[in-house]
Parts: C-alpha cells; structure tokens; sequence
C-alpha cells in the first residue's frame, strides 16, 4: 500500500466551501471525502477541519462513531461477513473468526499487501443461505469454517 498522502481535489475544495454555512454540513462533507478516496485519509481530515473550521476532533468523533466511515483505505476484496440473526445462529461468528484468523486481521482491518478487508454486516438478505459471505458484491452460502480458505484462495488466484 502507498503511504504518499492524498491530495485534496479543487473539487472537494469547493464542495466543502458550498456546504461550509450549512447545517449538518460536516456529515454531507465526510460522505464526500470517503466516496472520493474510499475513507477518510488523516492528511484530509485535517484539511477538511481547516476549511470547515471545526476541531479535527469534531470530525473524528462523527468518523469513529458512524460505522460507515473508514479511517483505512479498504482492502481489493472486501469481505463482508454476516452477522445477521439467521447466519449468526449457524456459525456466522466462526466464519468471520476464521477469516480474522487466516488473514491475520480484525473486523474493518486490511491485510499489509492491501488484498482483502473484513466487514461485520447486518443481514444480506441471503438468509436461506445462512451462514454467508458477500466478496465484492458475490454471494458465498451456506459456508463453514473449512470454506474460508477457498474462499480467500479463489480471490487470491484473481489477483
């Protein structure tokens, strides 16, 4: 992963001056800034508290309260575990364990090479399929811990 600091956008820097006098503008701004650089970048939150004239405080206190907001650039392959009640009554807790376990990461953590994250989710809508996995937007069902690594091993194959 690249540790060279993101660069504010002039457009980011106009939208951030458009919503700067409204209400409820550093919720809008934060959006804004995840959707461009796909979380919250420390080099940008601290401009952001600068043109917005906020504590950074004020804007990590929003971050690290809404699960939304990341404070880590997402992995490749997101892998989204869920815990929804179906598929954590048939061992969706394990599965997210196992995959914490051979990837060496925690919940909303990214591997060092930058290939996958993990997410806690809430209900999918699969659940007939229960326990299941969401990888960038494919649906794994009925898994157990034994699936995981073919799981990690079919994305690793992608690339």
């Amino acid at each position: 992963m690249s540790d060279q600091l993101e660069q504010m956008t002039p457009e980011l820097k106009a939208f951030i001056q458009e919503w700067k006098s409204k209400p409820g503008n550093l919720i809008m701004v934060l959006h804004q800034v995840q959707q461009k650089y796909g979380y919250i970048p420390r080099n940008i939150a601290i401009e952001t508290a600068e043109l917005l004239e906020v504590p950074l405080a004020k804007i990590y206190g929003v971050v690290t309260f809404y699960n939304f907001f990341k404070l880590q650039k997402a992995g490749k392959y997101i892998i989204q575990v869920c815990l929804g009640t179906a598929c954590y009554l048939r061992g969706g807790d394990d599965i997210i364990k196992e995959f914490e376990r051979q990837l060496g990461i925690g919940v909303n953590g990214t591997t060092p090479d930058g290939m996958f994250s993990v997410e806690a989710v809430r209900c999918i809508g699969c659940c007939g399929l229960a326990p299941a996995v969401v990888v960038n937007g494919e649906v794994h069902g009925k898994l157990t811990t034994k699936d995981v690594a073919n799981v990690i091993a079919k994305y690793r194959e992608l690339g």
